[in-house]
C-alpha cells in the first residue's frame, strides 16, 4: 500500500503544475478566462470528493476496502487518460468533476490499513503509510513538469494514467484483506443516521474532524499565494523553481517526521501529541509572515512541515481507536469530507484575506486557526477528564 499510495499521490499531483497551461491550448480566450477556469477545474475535484467520501467509506465497511481501492484507482486512471484527448475546458472540467467522484483511493487505504492494524501501533503504522503519500506529493509536481516540458501534455497524461493503473495492479496482486467483522458484528448494521448520531454524540470524534478541516484550511490558505510571496522576498528570477522549493520543503519536513510523531502518539496519547503539533504549527507559521528573506521563509516552511507530518496519522489513529469497527470506514469517510472541505475553503479564505490586508496577514490568520485547533483539543480533553473524575 505504501508503493501504491506513492504512485497515486505522485500521479494525481503530476498534472497540477500545467493545468492552466493546458487550458490555454484549447484556443484564445478573453482576459481572465484561463485564471477563472483554472480555479474551477482545480476546485471541482475537491468539492465532489467532499460530497462522496462518506459513501466510499460506507461501501468499504460493507463490501471490503480492497474492492473500493480497485474501483477508485481505475476510475482516477481512466479520467486522467481521457484528459489527454479533450478539446475544450468544459470537457476537462467534466472529467475533473468525475475524478472527484472516484477520489477515494488514499483515504480508503488509510481506513483499510487502520482497520487491519492493532490499536497500540495504529499511529506508527499510519505515519509510515503517510510517508508514501507525502513522498508522491513531493516528486509528482516536479516529475510532471519535467515530462510536460520534454514529451508534451498528451503523453504526460498517458504516463500519469498508467502509473495509477500500476498502483491498482499492485493492490490487486499484493494486498490481502482480512475479514474484520465477526459473526456478531456482521449482524449489526448502522443506518447513515445512526453513524452521524455516533459522531455527534462523541465530541472527541467531532473535534478530530473539525481539526482536520482546520489543518487543510490553514495549509491551503497560503498555497495559491506562495509564488507571489516568494516573488516579494526573492524577486522574479527563476520564480517557478524557488516557489516549487518553498512548496516541497514543507513536504520534506512531513516526510521526515510522520512516522516518529505517529509512534509518539501511540506511546503518549494522540490527543496530547495533536495539541503539541497544533501549537508548533502556530509558532512556525507566524515567522513566515514576518520573514525578511527567502531563506527565513524556507526554514520555517520546513519546520512547519515537521509539525504537519504527524497531524493526519494521529487524527486517523484516534478515530480508529474511538469508532466502532463496523462503521470505521464511514466515519473516516466523513473525516475525509472535512479534509476536502478545508481544501475548498482554504484558498478562498486566503485570497479574500490577502486581497484586503496583504499576504502577511494570511500567515497570521492561519497561525490563529492552528491555535484555535489546539484550544479545541485542550477543552475537549479537559471536559473528558472532568467527566471521568465525576464518575
Amino acid at each position: 500500500m505504501w508503493f501504491a499510495n506513492f504512485l497515486v499521490s505522485a500521479s494525481a499531483t503530476m498534472v497540477l503544475p500545467f493545468l492552466s497551461l493546458y487550458i490555454n491550448t484549447f484556443g484564445h480566450h478573453s482576459n481572465g478566462f484561463t485564471e477563472k477556469w483554472s480555479g474551477y477545474v482545480f476546485g471541482i475535484t475537491f468539492l465532489m470528493a467532499f460530497l462522496v467520501s462518506p459513501f466510499w467509506g460506507r461501501f468499504g465497511d460493507q463490501y471490503g476496502y480492497k474492492k473500493i481501492l480497485l474501483i477508485t484507482g481505475s476510475g482516477i486512471g481512466t479520467c486522467i487518460l481521457l484528459m489527454s484527448v479533450v478539446s475544450s475546458v468544459y470537457d476537462l472540467f467534466f472529467l475533473r468533476m468525475v475524478m472527484g467522484l472516484v477520489t477515494g483511493f488514499i483515504p480508503t487505504s488509510l481506513a483499510m490499513i487502520s482497520a487491519q492494524t492493532p490499536k497500540k501501533l495504529a499511529g506508527k503504522v499510519l505515519g509510515t503509510l503517510q510517508t508514501g503519500t507525502v513522498s508522491g506529493g513531493l516528486f509528482g509536481p516536479l516529475f510532471g513538469g519535467l515530462l510536460a516540458d520534454h514529451v508534451g501534455f498528451t503523453y504526460t497524461f498517458f504516463i500519469t494514467a498508467f502509473m495509477i493503473y500500476g498502483s491498482v495492479f499492485l493492490v490487486f496482486l499484493g494486498v490481502h484483506e482480512r475479514p474484520l467483522k465477526s459473526k456478531q458484528t456482521q449482524s449489526v448494521t448502522y443506518s447513515r443516521k445512526q453513524v452521524l448520531q455516533a459522531i455527534f454524540n462523541r465530541k472527541s470524534l467531532l473535534t478530530m474532524m473539525i481539526l482536520t478541516a482546520v489543518i487543510q484550511i490553514g495549509n491551503f490558505s497560503i498555497q495559491p499565494l506562495l509564488a507571489l510571496y516568494v516573488a516579494e522576498l526573492h524577486g522574479t528570477q527563476h520564480l517557478a523553481f524557488f516557489s516549487g522549493l518553498a512548496f516541497s520543503v514543507t513536504g520534506l519536513g512531513s516526510l521526515l517526521s510522520a512516522r516518529k510523531w505517529g509512534h509518539w502518539g501511540d506511546r503518549f496519547g494522540h490527543g496530547k501529541i495533536l495539541i503539541i503539533l497544533s501549537l508548533l504549527a502556530t509558532v512556525f507559521f507566524i515567522p513566515q509572515g514576518l520573514a525578511s528573506s527567502y531563506q527565513v521563509l524556507i526554514i520555517f516552511r520546513f519546520l512547519f512541515g515537521i509539525a504537519l507530518g504527524g497531524m493526519i496519522p494521529c487524527i486517523t489513529a484516534s478515530i480508529r481507536i474511538q469508532a466502532p469497527v463496523a462503521i470505521q470506514g464511514e466515519v473516516l469517510g466523513y473525516n475525509v469530507s472535512f479534509r476536502f472541505f478545508g481544501n475548498v475553503i482554504g484558498p478562498v479564505l486566503g485570497g479574500v484575506i490577502s486581497s484586503h490586508f496583504g499576504i502577511s496577514t494570511t500567515f497570521y490568520s492561519t497561525a490563529f486557526l492552528f491555535f484555535i485547533g489546539a484550544f479545541l483539543l485542550f477543552i475537549q480533553r479537559f471536559q473528558e477528564k472532568k467527566a471521568k473524575n465525576e464518575n
